[in-house]
């Protein structure tokens, strides 16, 4: 087979993440790479062994027209690349505004961030009811001008985001709890507070009946602080979210942390902490984006003993109806309402009469209906830190999270004729961008494909040599041909399990992205059972692409899906790789 050139690939990538892959490595993967389970972790079948998998993984390499073109140029790179995520958000209007108001020259419009859980649609979607009723209701303000909203569809991370960053300040912030809150003042940003809540909830562990019939059985008891060290002593294997992103993932983190440091919020940071926290991290395999997101891996893939989640979410998750406990841990998620930066009359009352209305009868009512204030007597567990220390904690999680353990990734990038023009112009600034986030402790290898299959970069740690002939590699990407994404996986799973072959310690994680659909080599039925036994995680990144096919992909073992538009690709391939890598 002729080598080709390894610059004439589109850029299709799947995010094939064998960070789940460190997820499932962590929990089905013995030191020798064969597959094993933790016998006080319930049971779990696979069609397929590991080692019948990995050995069908190599015969079907055998069948893929794949060949090696290494890159041995390097381009020159910046020393000091900005690792800041905020500095890569995309146009704001990428969230979309789910209340509009009529409008009006003469109407006092205030501008809202509210978090996904109460700004989406059905059940998702208790504020966007509110709002537009409120629209509607008339209400004059004492200046005499009507009072509106706009509600703008933002994770309250991504919220806090723009808001420190000042790239986009609405008049109005209600995130899922005051962590953010908190961290915005650490910031500079002027908050003034307008409700301590809008609507109730509480973060919680969920966990099997027959795991917490297990634990109570061997501790005594089920609290938070049991389970934390269940974790640590390796009786319990669960997963939470990104606290870069997530509320319920930054509250769980700040819990962990405060358990280690006896709630002692000055010692959170300490040596000893970070420790016990390294530890912990071993008995946590994955970590979703999203709570959404964790709500859609659970119910595809239920093998994760305990993962966390907002109550809100939990009783509207039907596959959790039975066999599940929920167990309350951190601050509240009573989605609180404050104002952003210097507001006018208008504005300030606008926001406080919105608040009020939704504690209206009928909108309680509606709550209970969508999962919201529930029937728990639960307060905080810790007072809300300051916002540096939660900032701090953030960075120790990124630092911390694999526990020592190195990881191993291959990018597995479409390079087919449908990324020609701007679609690959931003996916190749959407990895060198990204690149900014992968620590050099951790190896990196690329693979592209269109129709064959290139090896351009093998496996090595990523110094600022390998940095560099990344670079140089994703910059001589040229989009033609057609689509044999997995072909491409096959290719980038064998690569992972070399590496684990060689050393067993190593986190195996498979980034795939992609446009469209594979047309070319293996599909998804000649595959899936083998991937499956594999045990490697795949997250999968669309780039506004036929999603629930890559859902279907990523559901194979417990991952996340994600899918992209034009201008927020960047964005999003960087909070992947700022959470995994």
């Amino acid at each position: 087979m002729a080598k080709g050139n390894a610059g004439r690939r589109g850029f299709l990538v799947i995010v094939v993440l064998a960070v789940v892959g460190a997820v499932v490595a962590t929990r089905f993967l013995g030191p020798d790479g064969s597959f094993s389970l933790d016998g006080d972790s319930g049971s779990h079948s696979r069609a397929m062994p590991f080692e019948r998998a990995a050995d069908e993984l190599r015969r079907m390499r055998e069948q893929v027209d794949w060949h090696e073109d290494i890159v041995t140029e390097r381009a020159r790179i910046e020393l000091a690349g900005g690792t800041d995520l905020k500095k890569r958000l995309p146009a704001i209007d990428t969230f979309p505004l789910v209340v509009v108001p009529a409008g009006g020259a003469g109407n006092a419009v205030v501008e809202i961030f509210a978090s996904t859980e109460k700004s989406g649609t059905g059940t998702d979607g208790w504020m966007v009811r509110v709002a537009e009723d409120f629209n509607n209701a008339g209400l004059r303000l004492k200046s005499g001008r009507p009072a509106q909203v706009t509600i703008r569809k933002i994770a309250s991370g991504t919220g806090h985001d723009f808001i420190a960053s000042r790239k986009h300040l609405p008049q109005g912030y209600t995130p899922s709890n005051e962590l953010w809150i908190s961290m915005i003042r650490a910031e500079g940003i002027a908050v003034e507070p307008i409700a301590e809540r809008t609507v109730g909830n509480v973060a919680g562990i969920v966990m099997k009946q027959s795991v917490a019939s297990r634990l109570r059985e061997k501790y005594g008891r089920i609290d938070v602080p049991t389970l934390v060290d269940a974790v640590v002593q390796g009786s319990l294997v669960m997963g939470y979210t990104d606290p870069f992103a997530s509320s319920t993932g930054l509250n769980f983190l700040v819990t962990v942390l405060n358990r280690f440091s006896d709630n002692q919020p000055q010692a959170m940071l300490s040596p000893a902490v970070v420790s016990a926290f390294e530890s912990f991290q071993k008995g946590v395999p994955f970590v979703a984006l999203t709570t959404l997101q964790m709500r859609e891996s659970v119910e595809r893939n239920g093998s994760l003993d305990a993962f966390v989640m907002e109550y809100q979410t939990y009783v509207q998750t039907a596959s959790l109806k039975s066999g599940y406990e929920f167990i309350p841990f951190g601050v509240r998620h009573d989605n609180p309402l404050v104002g952003i930066g210097t507001l006018n009359a208008d504005q300030r009352e606008t926001l406080a009469a919105f608040a009020e209305f939704g504690k209206r009868q009928q909108y309680r009512r509606l709550a209970k209906e969508y999962g919201f204030d529930p029937d728990i007597d639960y307060k905080a567990a810790y007072p809300v830190p300051e916002g540096d220390l939660l900032v701090q904690a953030q960075h120790l999680w990124k630092e911390k999270k694999d526990a020592g353990r190195p990881i191993a990734a291959v990018f597995v990038c479409d390079v087919s004729g449908s990324m020609r023009g701007a679609r690959l112009s931003q996916l190749k600034n959407a990895l060198l961008g990204g690149s900014e986030f992968i620590s050099p402790n951790n190896s990196i290898g690329l693979v592209v494909f269109n129709h064959q299959v290139t090896t351009v970069l093998p496996i090595r740690p990523f110094d600022i040599t390998q940095k560099a002939a990344f670079h140089a590699a994703v910059k001589r990407m040229e989009a033609e041909g057609n689509t044999a994404m997995y072909d491409g996986a096959v290719v980038g799973l064998n690569m992972l399990l070399d590496a684990k072959a060689r050393d067993p310690q190593i986190k195996p994680v498979l980034f795939v992205l992609t446009d469209g659909d594979t047309n070319r080599g293996f599909d998804f039925a000649a595959s899936a059972e083998v991937f499956e036994g594999l045990g490697i995680p795949i997250y999968t990144i669309g780039y506004e692409a036929k999603i629930d096919q890559l859902k279907q992909l990523s559901s194979l073992v417990e991952a996340a899906s994600l899918n992209a538009g034009e201008g927020e690709i960047e964005y999003k391939i960087g909070a992947l790789l700022n959470a995994e890598m």
